[in-house]
């Protein structure tokens, strides 16, 4: 009994250790403290931890084996460096200027490697085309001629991965030229998208290529075909299993992303009625399309940095009525909408009805211009697509539209600006 109660506390010991660590150095005028790590679950990150600044480095230490993407975000200054692991130290360093990375060093095999061939991939795709045309006006034995049939022969040829070394960075780039390249020797069958999700090892989840092949899937079926296609691979995964719940997940995203309200309403409904343990995953959409349903209320927003009001969230401002838009000063479907809320907004304050627009910028420069002519509540807390509301709204795109009552209850989700304004009878 006594030898096995000393392993056992080795074993203790061994798990309290990381698995691997994740190391990123930066210049020392790099004016950030905090670091996240995160992992992905189909295209959710997932949080894992957080350190604070060391002597210009940050280490994350992980418990456990993964392969597949991770990311740090730095918050503080709005900066994002992406990466991958194979269950293996990863070291990166930083090049930065002002405040923002300018180049990324990885230092460690599977991410060098990694990284060489996206390069080689983008040059293979969209320069490759270009030097062929080229070629063309040269000779073969002039001096340019020479080099450029040197490099359409190096980007002709193709990266041998060794599967046994790197076996995430073979997976990912195996099934991305597959399924997604734009240079795919031929378009996949719904089929053999249905067996590869049927049949892929962990690393789909964890490999960000999830929601891009679901719909290269609905792509390929065809608009008639939509449901039929997905009841067919729902049916194959198994809704009660975590890939197909991860699926069940990305399919309600990309149905609330393209405004396909009625598929997106019929598997949210089945996500809703699964009697069986939820993932995370799939814990996360449900919570997000409840947050925003109809007759919900809305979840409180306490503001970053807010003008043009006193208040401190949005349940403290008073009004009959409250119109709730995310947008973007880089959105172009923002610059053609929100002038026309603008033209109204003086008909709706004598109605006594407000405007809060929350941003999901990251550039300070350009959300402080854009707002000037705004003279409603304005608040952003310019951390882009990471804004804490992005989630909690379930945002996907912007302008977004959320009409609330006094009670802060939402009874309307227009779609456009014209919808807004004629729910509101001041069209």
């Amino acid at each position: 009994m006594k030898k096995i109660f000393v392993l056992s506390g080795l074993m203790l010991v061994f798990s309290l250790k990381a698995q691997f660590s994740v190391t990123i150095h930066a210049p020392a005028d790099f004016k950030e403290q905090e670091g996240i790590l995160y992992t992905l679950s189909g295209s959710k990150d997932i949080i894992v931890t957080k350190e604070q600044n060391k002597n210009n480095s940050w280490v994350f230490k992980y418990p456990k084996g993964y392969s597949g993407m991770m990311k740090v975000y730095f918050p503080n200054t709005n900066n994002t460096v992406s990466f991958i692991s194979e269950n293996k130290n990863v070291e990166i360093k930083l090049e930065t200027q002002n405040n923002k990375i300018k180049n990324v060093i990885y230092q460690d095999e599977a991410n060098n490697l990694m990284n060489n061939i996206q390069e080689y991939s983008q040059k293979k795709e969209l320069i490759l085309p270009a030097l062929v045309q080229i070629k063309e006006y040269y000779k073969d034995d002039a001096d340019f001629g020479k080099a450029l049939v040197k490099e359409m022969g190096n980007l002709s040829g193709s990266n041998i991965i060794d599967q046994t070394k790197h076996p995430f960075v073979y997976y990912y780039n195996t099934n991305y030229n597959k399924y997604l390249s734009n240079n795919a020797a031929k378009k996949v069958s719904t089929d053999e998208i249905v067996d590869f999700f049927d049949k892929s090892n962990d690393m789909l989840e964890s490999s960000s290529l999830v929601r891009p092949i679901l719909v290269a899937y609905l792509n390929n079926a065809g608009n008639s075909n939509v449901g039929s296609s997905v009841d067919k691979l729902l049916d194959r995964l198994k809704v009660e299993t975590p890939r197909g719940q991860t699926v069940l997940s990305e399919l309600i995203d990309i149905f609330d992303v393209y405004e396909m309200t009625e598929l997106k309403n019929k598997y949210l409904t089945l996500a809703k009625n699964l009697k069986c343990t939820i993932t995370d995953r799939l814990a996360t959409t449900l919570k997000a399309n409840a947050n925003v349903e109809i007759g919900a209320v809305f979840p409180n927003y306490k503001f970053h940095s807010p003008v043009n009001t006193v208040a401190k969230t949005i349940a403290d401002v008073k009004a009959d009525k409250k119109i709730v838009v995310f947008w973007s000063s880089t959105c172009s479907h923002c610059e053609t909408e929100l002038p026309q809320l603008l033209a109204k907004y003086n008909e709706l304050k004598a109605k006594n009805i407000q405007v809060i627009g929350l941003s999901l910028d990251s550039d300070k420069d350009s959300y402080t211009k854009k707002i000037i002519a705004f003279p409603w509540i304005n608040d952003s807390e310019l951390k882009g697509w990471n804004s804490s509301y992005a989630e909690t709204y379930n945002v996907h795109a912007t302008p977004s539209y959320f009409i609330l009552d006094a009670n802060n209850k939402i009874i309307s989700k227009p779609d456009h600006v014209g919808d807004v304004l004629t729910y509101l009878n001041v069209k």
